[in-house]
């Protein structure tokens, strides 16, 4: 069994590219005002959200139970609409040497937009199994964070 592995997912949405990538760029702290997901965001260490030295302690529903985290961001691609995040600490830090979430917002020539989530990990024993559950809880923070960004 390895140790390292990929887990992702495309999500077809209303909002704009434009839009998904702004939210999560520049206003990344209105997330817990739009899905149920995320019960409690605060910044952790530093003085903007979205620096890539900052540091943001999210507590979230993960495989049904309030689970604490910190993140910060990696990267940031303004012209391929991506985002790279490395999620660490707490509930974290005993499963996984590496996890990093990366973000993606993509226009469809066809028309239309996806956002993709893709999770990079690897866990510290074979005994811990892949992050299905995280992915879960962006698919379904996703969906209702694209519901409140059609509204507004």
């Amino acid at each position: 069994m390895s140790l390292a592995g990929k887990l992702s997912i495309e999500i077809g949405v209303h909002g704009s590219a434009a839009k998904w990538f702004n939210l999560l760029a520049t206003q990344l702290h209105h997330v817990q005002n739009l899905t149920d997901q995320v019960h409690e965001t605060k910044l952790h260490h530093g003085e903007d959200w979205h620096h890539n030295e900052s540091i943001k302690q999210w507590t979230s529903t993960i495989d049904g139970k309030a689970t604490k985290y910190h993140e910060s961001i990696e990267s940031t691609d303004e012209d391929n609409k991506t985002i790279t995040y490395k999620i660490f600490g707490e509930d974290f830090e005993h499963k996984f040497k590496v996890f990093k979430l990366i973000f993606q917002a993509i226009h469809k020539d066809e028309g239309g937009v996806v956002i993709k989530w893709i999770i990079e990990y690897e866990t510290k024993s074979e005994e811990f199994d892949p992050p299905f559950g995280f992915l879960e809880f962006v698919y379904k923070g996703s969906r209702e964070v694209d519901a409140n960004l059609i509204k507004a």
